[in-house]
C-alpha cells in the first residue's frame, strides 16, 4: 500500500508540474490576476462537491475570523506571486524557491504555534536559507521581481499552512475553503478590470485545465496521506525539480545552471533533514511541516488537511 501511496503522490506532483507549464504558456498573455481569477472561478464546482459532503454542524460564521481572514488572504496571494514567478523565471528556479515553504514554516511556528525548534533543526533552516541565497546571487546576477514572487510565494504557503494549523480543528471545513475562494475571485476579479486581455476559448480551456488538475492532483495527494506515513509522502514534492528539469529543456529552451542545482539541492537536503526529524519525534509536537499537506499554490486545489480532516483529529 506504501508503494502505492508514493506513486500516486509522484502522479500528483507530475501533474502539477504539467499544471505549472500551462500556468507560464498563458502568462506569456495574460496577467496572473486573470489566470488566478479564472482558475478560481472554475474551481467553485469542483470544491462546492466536495462542500456539501461536510457533515459537520454549524454556520458559515468564523470561530476565529481574524486568523480565517489572514489565512484567505496568504491563500490569494500565494497563487498570484507564484503565478507571476513562473512567468518571468525559469521553472526550476521558481521551484527552488518555493522549495523554502517547509524551512519558514518551522520559523513561523514558534511565535504563532508556539512550536520548540531544537538547535538541529533551526541549523537546517539556516542551511536551507544558504541554498535559497545561492539560487538567488545577489550581487552576481539581477535581482528580479520574480525572485521576490517565488519567495513570496513560498512565505504565503508558508504562512496559511501554520494557521490552518493551529485552527483548523476547531473551524469547520466548508469555512476553510469557502472564505478563501471567495476572497479568490472577488479580489482578482477586481485586479483583472485593470489587466483584463480578451480570452479565446482554447485559453479559456487552459485556465479550467490549470484548475482541473490541481483538484486531479490534490485527490491523488488525500489518497497518498490516507494510505502511507506523512514521512513518506511529503518528501515527494521534491520530485517536481525532476519535472522542473525535463520541461525546461524540452519545452522552454531552459537548462537550469550549477548554481541553480546546487542552491537546490541544498534546500531539499535542508527540508529533508527537518521532514526526518519531525517523523522521528524529538521536541516537535506539532510537526507542522509534516502536517502541510498540499503545495498551496494553485486556486483549484485545497487543503489536503482538511479532506483529512477525521483522521487529523484522532
Amino acid at each position: 500500500m506504501n508503494l502505492k501511496a508514493v506513486l500516486a503522490a509522484l502522479l500528483a506532483f507530475a501533474i502539477f508540474s504539467t499544471h505549472d507549464v500551462i500556468v507560464k504558456f498563458l502568462g506569456a498573455t495574460f496577467s496572473p490576476f486573470q489566470i488566478v481569477f479564472f482558475s478560481g472561478l472554475f474551481s467553485f464546482p469542483l470544491i462546492t462537491l466536495m462542500l456539501v459532503r461536510d457533515p459537520s454542524q454549524g454556520n458559515l460564521r468564523p470561530v476565529h475570523p481574524w486568523w480565517v481572514a489572514l489565512r484567505s488572504v496568504c491563500v490569494v496571494t500565494s497563487p498570484t506571486a507564484a503565478f507571476f514567478a513562473f512567468t518571468v523565471l525559469p521553472l526550476a528556479q521558481v521551484y527552488a524557491l518555493l522549495f523554502a515553504a517547509p524551512l519558514l514554516i518551522t520559523v513561523l511556528a514558534i511565535p504563532i504555534l508556539g512550536e520548540r525548534v531544537g538547535i538541529w533543526r533551526m541549523l537546517a533552516v539556516l542551511m536551507g536559507l544558504c541554498g535559497v541565497i545561492i539560487v538567488v546571487r545577489p550581487g552576481v546576477t539581477e535581482l528580479q521581481m520574480g525572485h521576490f514572487a517565488a519567495l513570496l510565494a513560498a512565505f504565503a504557503v508558508a504562512l496559511q499552512s501554520v494557521v490552518l494549523r493551529k485552527i483548523g480543528r476547531e473551524e469547520r471545513r466548508v469555512v476553510l475553503m469557502l472564505y478563501p475562494l471567495l476572497i479568490n475571485v472577488g479580489v482578482m476579479g477586481v485586479a483583472m478590470t485593470f489587466v483584463y486581455q480578451p480570452v479565446g476559448l482554447a485559453d479559456l480551456g487552459g485556465m479550467a485545465t490549470v484548475a482541473l488538475f490541481s483538484f486531479v492532483a490534490s485527490l491523488l495527494l488525500v489518497y497518498s496521506y490516507t494510505n502511507a506515513e506523512a514521512a513518506l509522502v511529503a518528501p515527494m514534492q521534491y520530485s517536481q525539480i525532476v519535472w522542473a528539469a525535463i520541461f525546461g529543456i524540452l519545452v522552454f529552451n531552459e537548462t537550469p545552471d550549477s548554481m541553480t542545482l546546487l542552491g537546490a539541492s541544498v534546500i531539499v537536503a535542508s527540508g529533508l533533514f527537518i521532514i526526518a526529524r519531525e517523523a522521528r519525534g524529538g521536541t516537535s509536537q506539532q510537526t507542522p511541516v509534516l502536517r502541510t499537506r498540499s503545495r498551496g499554490i494553485s486556486p483549484g486545489s485545497f487543503r489536503v488537511s482538511q479532506a483529512m480532516r477525521r483522521s487529523d483529529t484522532e
